[in-house]
């Protein structure tokens, strides 16, 4: 599927947010992490922003020029971090600072971030709901997968769905073997992908 992209820049931060914020709207971690819809509604574009911040400072967030899907990748040493990750405490604060969850879940996915191997993370994939099922979100990561296997760099992430599950295997990532399990709520799947021989 031939699709247009470019890199986004600040200027496009509200654009990213409020995508983000429709794909994941009704998404299983999303509805664990705020269970009232009329709350997620008000907060949960303030807890996706951290991760746009985060990722314009320190990585590459892809946009498709139709504005219809975006992709947040950041690239990850080899070695484990010497300091906690201020990022969990940062979308509690910013988000909802009552809301222990929107803290944990970051916690919880970061003690098992593997930093064994420099790698290409990709925080976070979304597609406008309209357009969701049509191809689009795996040709938006064709571009990195490709560099990382002329690059020789592996790529992990964390699904969030049974579903983006499969689309990821579809991909050449694999399950590492041990889920991230919300309390009380769902499981994601962190999935690591080696590079593939051309």
């Amino acid at each position: 599927m031939g699709v247009r992209i470019r890199q986004a820049d600040e200027a496009d931060r509200e654009q990213v947010v409020r995508l983000l914020d429709e794909a994941f709207h009704d998404d299983p971690v999303s509805s664990w992490v705020f269970p009232d819809e009329t709350h997620r509604r008000a907060v949960h574009g303030k807890f996706l922003g951290v991760f746009v911040d985060v990722t314009l400072a320190e990585g590459r967030i892809d946009v498709l020029e139709d504005g219809t899907a975006v992709a947040l990748w950041l690239p990850v040493p080899a070695g484990e971090p010497t300091e906690e990750d201020p990022t969990p405490a940062l979308m509690r604060a910013t988000a909802d600072p009552d809301n222990e969850r929107t803290e944990l879940v970051g916690q919880l996915t970061g003690a098992i971030h593997p930093y064994d191997r420099a790698h290409e993370y990709l925080l976070l994939i979304g597609v406008s709901p309209e357009r969701q099922g049509e191809g689009i979100g795996s040709a938006l990561m064709a571009e990195v997968l490709e560099r990382c296997d002329r690059d020789g760099v592996p790529a992990y992430l964390e699904a969030s769905s049974a579903r983006s599950r499969r689309l990821y295997e579809r991909l050449g990532f694999t399950f590492t073997g041990t889920t991230v399990d919300l309390p009380d709520g769902p499981a994601m799947w962190p999935m690591w992908r080696e590079p593939q021989a051309g």
